[in-house]
C-alpha cells in the first residue's frame, strides 16, 4: 500500500507575510481624505501600523504549536491542544483570522499567506464545527 504525502511537512512551517491588507487601507483612506481628514488619517495610520506589523511578525506552525514571533523572539505559543475552533471570516477576500482557545478568543488581522494559512490550519488543527 502506498501513501499519498501530506501537502503539509512535519517540520515548521513560517507563513510568508501579505502587505494587501494594510495597503487596501492605505488606498481606502486617500479618497476618505477629501471627505472625511480624521478618518482618512485614522485608517491611514491603521493601515501603517498593520504594514510594520507584516513585516516585522511571523507565524510559525509546528506540530505542537502555532507560535508568533518578532524577529528570532517568540512573543507568544498556542498549543493546538487547547483550541476549539478556528475560522477564517470573508473568504473571498480574507481578512481576519480567529480561533478560540479554552479559555480565550483571539482575531488577527491576515497579515500572511491566506491560502498557506488554511492549508495549515487544517492540516494542524482540523476545524471543529
Amino acid at each position: 500500500m502506498t501513501t499519498v504525502p501530506s501537502p503539509i511537512p512535519d517540520s515548521t512551517i513560517e507563513l510568508l507575510p501579505s502587505f494587501w491588507l494594510p495597503i487596501a487601507l492605505v488606498f481606502l483612506a486617500l479618497p476618505l481624505f477629501l471627505v472625511q481628514v480624521w478618518v482618512s488619517g485614522a485608517i491611514a495610520l491603521f493601515g501603517l501600523f498593520l504594514f510594520i506589523q507584516a513585516a516585522t511578525l511571523r507565524l510559525r506552525f509546528t506540530q505542537s504549536d502555532l507560535d508568533i514571533y518578532r524577529g528570532d523572539t517568540l512573543i507568544r505559543r498556542f498549543p493546538y491542544q487547547e483550541w476549539q475552533n478556528w475560522r477564517i471570516f470573508w473568504t473571498p477576500v480574507p481578512i481576519l483570522f480567529y480561533f478560540k482557545e479554552v479559555n480565550s478568543i483571539h482575531f488577527l488581522p491576515v497579515l500572511f499567506d491566506p491560502k498557506m494559512l488554511r492549508t495549515c490550519l487544517e492540516a494542524r488543527c482540523p476545524r471543529i464545527s
